[in-house]
C-alpha cells in the first residue's frame, strides 16, 4: 500500500496538531497546579493568622480579671476584623498585620499597667502561643513567595508564556519585606 505525498503530509500535520494540543493541555494543567499552590499557600497564611488572632483573643480574655473595660474594648476589635481567605492578597495580609500590631501594642500598654497580669502563667503561655503563630506566619509567607516564584517564572518562560497569556494567567504579587517585618516582634 502506497501513500501519496498529500496523505503523508496530512498524517504528519495531524500528528503535529495532536502533539501541540497535548502540549497546550499539559501546560494549562501545570499553570492550574501552580496557581492552586499559590492559593493554598495564601490559605495557610490565613489559617496561621487566624490562629494568631485567636491566641491574642485568649490572652485578652484572660486580662479581663485585671482590666475589665480595656479587655472588652480589645476583644471587640478582634471580633470585628475581616478574616483572610485563600484568595486574599498580600496587601490584605499587610492590612491585617497592621491591625494585629496595633491591637497587640494596645494590649502590651494595658499589660504594663497591671504587673500581676504580666506575672500570670496564662499571660505567659498565651504570649508564647502568639509568638509561635507569628513564626508560623513568617514561614508560611516564605512558602507563599516560593510558590509565587514558580508560577511567575513558568509564566514568563517561552513557550509556556503563550499558553499563560491565552488563558489569562496573571503574575501573582509577592510579599514584600517591610520595616515592621524586618525585625522579630517583641511582645514585652
Amino acid at each position: 500500500m502506497e501513500f501519496s505525498t498529500a496523505t503523508i503530509i496530512l498524517i504528519i500535520l495531524a500528528v503535529v496538531i495532536v502533539a501541540l494540543i497535548g502540549w497546550v493541555i499539559a501546560t494549562y494543567n501545570r499553570f492550574v497546579r501552580l496557581r492552586e499552590n499559590v492559593r493554598n499557600a495564601m490559605g495557610q497564611i490565613a489559617t496561621q493568622i487566624e490562629s494568631r488572632w485567636d491566641a491574642l483573643t485568649s490572652v485578652i480574655a484572660a486580662a479581663r480579671q485585671y482590666a475589665q473595660h480595656e479587655a472588652e474594648t480589645l476583644l471587640q476589635v478582634t471580633q470585628h476584623r475581616v478574616p483572610l481567605r485563600p484568595d486574599s492578597t498580600p496587601a490584605d495580609v499587610a492590612n491585617d498585620d497592621q491591625a494585629f500590631a496595633g491591637t497587640l501594642a494596645r494590649f502590651n500598654a494595658l499589660a504594663e499597667n497591671y504587673p500581676q497580669l504580666r506575672a500570670s502563667e496564662t499571660y505567659s503561655q498565651a504570649m508564647d502561643t502568639v509568638t509561635r503563630f507569628e513564626d508560623n506566619v513568617r514561614f508560611s509567607r516564605m512558602f507563599y513567595n516560593d510558590s509565587v516564584t514558580k508560577l511567575n517564572r513558568y509564566r514568563s518562560q517561552f513557550p509556556s508564556m503563550i499558553v499563560g497569556a491565552l488563558f489569562g494567567f496573571q503574575p501573582e504579587p509577592y510579599f514584600e519585606n517591610t520595616a515592621t517585618k524586618s525585625e522579630m516582634p517583641r511582645w514585652s
